[in-house]
């Protein structure tokens, strides 16, 4: 089985790939146009950054599965996938630790000015009385807009600086903020009101979309630092850069709307030369610790499917169909059984939406569950009860 590594995974995943007996093409150098041209010989995609699109996976005929190494998927076409067949699985929260990390770098240089410094040192520039004019951390308020596992990161390692902590996020109750030490907010709007800096930790979806907007940032007090790093799409962008030419906010960003796919070379964004703004160059994840950890559980998804089958963290999978009606079917643990089951529905053009077999000790006797699209007639029944050399008994019930 062939694996295509379409971004930078670190030479112990490779090894690991290798040894599970795959030919690996390690090609961290390709693009979105380049994969949009086709895996041939690939069954397995694996990604961090780089997009997955449509004509990638129509011009991929073996592809069975990709994974992002790393947790959003926003990069994938995950319609597309599911179109064809495609599993589609992630790594969240092997880098929560990295990305809570650089949130906290940025912070601490918005504060401290450590960017310019740097820079005027290397100017030749003494201005001591310029940088020395930081707030300081302790005692202000941090809000956290996502309180999953890089939110909860954050929370740790903001209580460490002696910043005050408030939170919100569609499943935090007042119950778990209590059990996590740290302020229930149940809006965005008054989480933004109450806080000296507001860090966005939100997975990229139709509810998230520009969820910062012009509203929230307006909710914000003069000087208030404004942190993302998760994905630039759940700001309201134009409203933030307003924001920041009027001096009323400071940002700290390691994603931004035009942002460059490629890993080096020349770029322009609109965000350049805004003096009350830091970015980074996507670097979140980007740690030696959380690309071994996010590239150790990549591994560990491709060994499951190839030794069971089975896809940890399968994003794409249909949790409920609408199949209105079960056949349970108990049988003795003999070749085609299932089989003759089948077809005996196709022969009366039902689909068989969900199936599921148990074998019961001793391997003499087994449990075929199948979810059915309609209603079997009595003479199908009755044609599958009366295999009675396979089968034991059949019993539709209607679900719901």
């Amino acid at each position: 089985m062939n694996v295509t590594i379409a971004d930078n995974l670190p030479d112990e995943a490779i090894q690991q790939l290798e040894e599970l007996g795959l030919t690996v093409d390690n090609n961290p150098g390709l693009k979105e146009g380049d994969l949009s041209e086709g895996l041939p010989e690939a069954q397995i995609l694996v990604v961090r950054s780089t997009v997955v699109s449509k004509e990638c996976i129509n011009n991929s005929p073996k592809l069975s599965l990709i994974i992002r190494a790393g947790a959003g998927v926003n990069n994938i076409d995950i319609e597309a996938a599911s179109g064809k067949g495609i599993y589609v699985a992630n790594c969240p929260g092997k880098n929560a630790i990295a990305v809570a990390e650089l949130t906290m770098g940025l912070i601490l240089s918005l504060d401290r000015y450590i960017p310019q410094n740097v820079a005027s040192f290397e100017e030749g520039e003494w201005k001591k009385s310029v940088y020395s004019k930081a707030d300081g951390l302790f005692g202000k308020t941090l809000g956290i807009v996502g309180l999953g596992m890089i939110g909860s990161e954050v929370v740790k390692r903001a209580k460490a600086f002696g910043l005050d902590v408030v939170g919100w996020s569609r499943s935090l109750t007042p119950q778990k903020a209590e059990e996590m030490g740290i302020g229930f907010k149940s809006s965005i709007e008054e989480l933004a009101k109450s806080s000296d800096i507001l860090s966005i930790h939100l997975a990229m979806n139709s509810e998230t979309k520009g969820i910062i907007s012009k509203k929230i940032l307006s909710e914000l007090k003069n000087g208030s630092m404004v942190i993302n790093t998760s994905r630039s799409g759940v700001i309201d962008e134009d409203a933030l850069i307003d924001e920041l030419k009027s001096g009323r906010l400071k940002a700290g960003l390691d994603v931004f709307s035009d942002e460059p796919e490629y890993k080096e070379g020349d770029f322009e964004s609109r965000f350049q030369g805004i003096e009350n703004v830091y970015i980074t160059h996507h670097i979140g994840a980007s740690t030696r610790q959380a690309q071994l950890a996010v590239a150790n559980d990549a591994v560990d998804i491709v060994r499951g499917y190839l030794q069971e089958g089975k896809v940890r963290n399968w994003l794409n999978r249909c949790e409920h169909t609408e199949s209105p009606w079960q056949l349970v079917v108990r049988h003795y643990d003999k070749p085609g059984v299932i089989a003759n089951v089948m077809n005996e529905l196709k022969e009366a053009s039902i689909n068989a939406q969900e199936l599921e077999n148990v074998i019961f000790d001793r391997k003499l006797a087994a449990c075929c569950t199948i979810q059915l699209d309609a209603e079997p007639s009595d003479k199908v029944l009755q044609n599958i009860r009366t295999r009675q050399d396979e089968v034991i008994s059949a019993t539709l019930v209607p679900r719901g």
